[in-house]
């Protein structure tokens, strides 16, 4: 099974992009949010990957995060729900609003995102409630991070080592990114921001 690819961009698209590896192209499926966030054509990226396997297809789905892996996993657990379904709700709603909302039981917003329906709401609200309970619990006990580190920080870390940046430039990025966010920054506008001082004086 493929776990991650490290390539160079020879095709980007909203929901996929191909991946030259060595001289062979991956096709892999992604959200909007991995979309957003990859460099621009003929650049490296580096993603983590969810193999699909069925009786007349492999299809490679990828993230840029261990956390939206692990929720995309999550999802196509849940009865009714394949990966294709599982990449447009993740992007459709942003992993920090879309776990709340499954936890909550909002089926306002769930239904909002494209190709939700009200059934399929309530089977991913029944069958990931509990599993979300357990992976926060999870999560808070890791000793792969800190307590005083935010759950939002930690994502925007691992994509960008994720993208091959160095950690001490991650952390000055992130730091001037922080200073001028607002409260209700989300995860792809954070992102955003870091890769703009990475691009100017802080990269090395």
């Amino acid at each position: 099974m493929i776990g991650q690819l490290r390539g160079v961009l020879t095709d980007k698209r909203p929901t996929e992009i191909l991946l030259d590896v060595g001289g062979v192209g991956y096709q892999v499926q992604i959200p909007l949010s991995t979309f957003y966030a990859l460099g621009d054509l003929h650049s490296e990226a580096s993603l983590l990957i969810y193999t699909h396997v069925r009786e007349d297809q492999l299809a490679l789905y990828g993230f840029l995060t261990a956390r939206e892996k692990h929720l995309f996993e999550m999802l196509i657990s849940a009865s009714g729900v394949g990966p294709t379904l599982a990449v447009k709700i993740l992007s459709g709603m942003a992993v920090e609003e879309l776990v709340p909302a499954i936890r909550a039981g909002d089926l306002v917003q769930l239904t909002r995102i494209p190709g939700v329906g009200r059934k399929t709401a309530e089977r991913i609200v029944v069958e990931l409630r509990d599993k979300l309970a357990a992976l926060d619990a999870a999560s808070a006990a890791g000793p792969e991070r800190a307590p005083s580190r935010p759950a939002l920080e930690s994502d925007v870390i691992s994509a960008l080592l994720n993208l091959g940046y160095s950690r001490p430039n991650i952390e000055k990025a992130l730091a001037e990114a922080k200073r001028s966010a607002t409260a209700a920054a989300s995860f792809e506008s954070l992102l955003k921001t870091a890769l703009q001082q990475l691009s100017g004086p802080v990269k090395a």
